[in-house]
């Protein structure tokens, strides 16, 4: 038994110790360093990417409001009018966030 721990030992030392893997176990811990501190910037980004998204649809659709008024001399009375005059396409945000018409300005329905 004590033979056997002995070439145990004799074994994690030799293949375990040895150089390239310390080598591959430091480049490992500084990947995960590296991906520690670059996962939340990731997400937080995307989420002021989607609020900026919402923004430019807040104000394409106040342009096409514009844009409808002139041709049509009235304001639309809902988005929907917009989307079926093909003025625009989209009538929610990136986020799939609801969109009304208020007054001819474009809102955010749950402010």
């Amino acid at each position: 038994m004590r033979q056997k721990f002995i070439i145990s030992v004799a074994f994690f030392y030799t293949y375990m110790c040895s150089p390239p893997f310390i080598e591959m176990m430091i480049v490992l811990l500084i990947i995960t360093v590296l991906l520690l501190i670059a996962v939340p910037n990731m997400v937080t980004n995307n989420n002021v990417a989607q609020s900026k998204g919402c923004d430019a649809t807040i104000q394409l659709l106040e342009a096409q409001v514009g844009a409808y008024e002139v041709e049509f001399n009235e304001k639309p009375e809902s988005l929907e009018a917009l989307k079926d005059a093909e003025y625009v396409d989209r009538i929610v945000c990136p986020d799939d966030s609801t969109l009304i018409l208020v007054d001819g300005s474009v809102q955010k329905a749950d402010e």
